[in-house]
Formats: structure tokens, C-alpha cells, sequence
């Protein structure tokens, strides 16, 4: 029972997530959800910060335990151990940007924050790579492809988000900066919905024991 209840945290996560980057907005006036970065609803002095952070510390939790789930699921299955480090290791990074290392907002002048804000997003990313390609080789063909899939949309859409990466940091025009982010991060979320519900419908594998020893 304790095993489902931090899988379905998984799915209680990605919910989460989607609501506040879906619906924070409506508390900043004149932010563009298709033009400006998720990363801005959390920056310094944004009208956003106070509802997102305490809602972005919550999805991280959630995920922190959604991975512990993912690998009291793994049984036998070493690529799931993995995945469970990816997960939980990319959301105690995210954790920490979250509260300590915002990024300031278009226009200020950037400093160690906003360097560390980058950096450890990026390492956060590296996280998430593992857990989708450690996730692939866990399961059947079906969910290698859609994992194989997803990390094809990622690296698209990362590749089209860094393109506008300078003009963020110039305060210059980035009409679809906002779009590729969240088609990277809605893609992510779907991924952890497929994998919770894969490992609520899978029992886990236990080691056999010889009896005759």
C-alpha cells in the first residue's frame, strides 16, 4: 500500500505542476506564457513568487517520493533503481534553484544566482535524461518507444529553447521561448503519468527463495 501511495504521488505531481504554470499566470499582468520562461514565475521580485515557489516545493516533494516508489518497484529491475535516482535526484536540484537560486527578471542586470540558476537547471536536465533512458529499458517495446520519443521531443525542444536563450539574458524578443519549454515540460509530465501507471499495474518482481537451502 505504501508502494501505490508513492506511485500515485507521480501522477499527484505532474498535476500540480501543470495547474500553477497553466494558472499562475493570471497573477502577473502582461506575462506571456508563449514568449517568457516557466523559470520567470519564480524570479526575483516577480508578483508570481509567492504563490509558485510554496505550489513548486510541494510538486518536488511529490516527486522526491514518487521516486522512492519508483524504486521500492524496481525489484529485480536495475534500469527502474536508476530512473528512481533520475526522478528524485532532478527535483532535489530543482528544490534547490526553486529557493535559493531564482533567476532575476528580464531587463536586471544577472549575477552568481542567475548562473547557478542555469547551471543546476542544466544539471537537472541531465537527471531527467537518466531517468527517461533508464525508464526505457524497464519495460516493453511500447513504453522504450514512447520513452525514445519523449527524449527526441526533448532534445528538439531544448535545442529550440536555447536558441532564444540570449536574447533572455539581452531582454530581447523570444515569441516561442515559452511555447518549447512547455511542450519539453508537458511531455515530462505525461512520461511520469505513463510510468506511475505502468508500475501501479505491474507487481513487483521479488528475488525467488530456494527452500531447499
Amino acid at each position: 500500500m505504501a508502494r501505490k501511495v508513492l506511485l500515485v504521488c507521480g501522477i499527484l505531481s505532474s498535476l500540480v505542476y501543470v495547474a500553477t504554470v497553466v494558472l499562475s499566470p493570471a497573477q502577473w499582468e502582461g506575462y506571456s506564457s508563449a514568449s517568457q520562461t516557466v523559470s520567470e514565475l519564480i524570479a526575483i521580485d516577480a508578483p508570481t513568487r509567492p504563490l509558485v515557489v510554496p505550489l513548486f516545493v510541494a510538486y518536488s516533494a511529490l516527486v522526491i517520493a514518487f521516486g522512492f516508489g519508483v524504486w521500492l518497484s524496481a525489484g529485480r529491475k536495475r534500469a527502474l533503481r536508476f530512473a528512481a535516482v533520475g526522478l528524485a535526484g532532478k527535483e532535489v536540484l530543482g528544490l534547490v534553484v526553486t529557493l535559493y537560486f531564482p533567476m532575476h527578471l528580464r531587463g536586471v542586470e544577472a549575477t552568481l544566482t542567475d548562473t547557478m540558476h542555469g547551471t543546476l537547471t542544466f544539471a537537472g536536465v541531465l537527471f531527467m535524461l537518466l531517468a527517461l533512458g533508464s525508464g526505457a529499458a524497464a519495460f516493453g517495446n511500447r513504453f522504450r518507444f514512447y520513452s525514445i520519443g519523449t527524449i527526441l521531443l526533448l532534445l528538439v525542444g531544448g535545442l529550440l529553447t536555447g536558441l532564444d536563450a540570449p536574447q533572455l539574458a539581452t531582454n530581447g524578443p523570444t515569441p516561442w521561448m515559452g511555447v518549447w519549454e512547455r511542450v519539453n515540460i508537458y511531455a515530462y509530465m505525461l512520461w511520469v503519468v505513463v510510468l506511475a501507471v505502468a508500475l501501479l499495474r505491474d507487481p513487483v518482481e521479488r528475488p525467488k527463495v530456494n527452500l531447499a537451502e
